[in-house]
């Protein structure tokens, strides 16, 4: 049986890109839109083996979605929604300063036993 892994993140974070790879890889992966929901423990919702968080600051969402305006408030208000889940993680890895190789290469490592 596979692991099963939530994936949180806020916007931009890469979410999508990873929960793909990680089921390339043969983890039952999928992602959990925690930076939307007013419920704290969103991310509990389907049982997951293992919480990855992906960290990206403000000045890369900014720049992954090619806008310089990109709201500071949405930010910080998905920031707060993704408190528990950052306090709960598992594996937590900055993305700012990686290729979605070495992303994945980290969280691999990260849901070694």
């Amino acid at each position: 049986m596979a692991i099963r892994v939530a994936v949180v993140g806020s916007c931009a974070s890469g979410k999508t890109s990873v929960v793909a790879r990680l089921i390339e890889h043969g983890i039952d992966a999928w992602a959990v839109a925690q930076e939307h929901s007013a419920i704290q423990e969103l991310w509990r919702h389907l049982g997951p083996d293992r919480l990855v968080y992906l960290d990206v600051s403000l000045a890369s969402i900014r720049r992954r979605r090619s806008d310089d305006n990109w709201p500071d408030w949405i930010y910080d208000l998905q920031q707060g929604r993704l408190a528990n889940a950052r306090a709960n993680a598992d594996v937590i890895v900055p993305t700012d300063h990686l290729t979605l190789d070495e992303v994945v290469a980290t969280i691999l490592d990260g849901l070694r036993p």
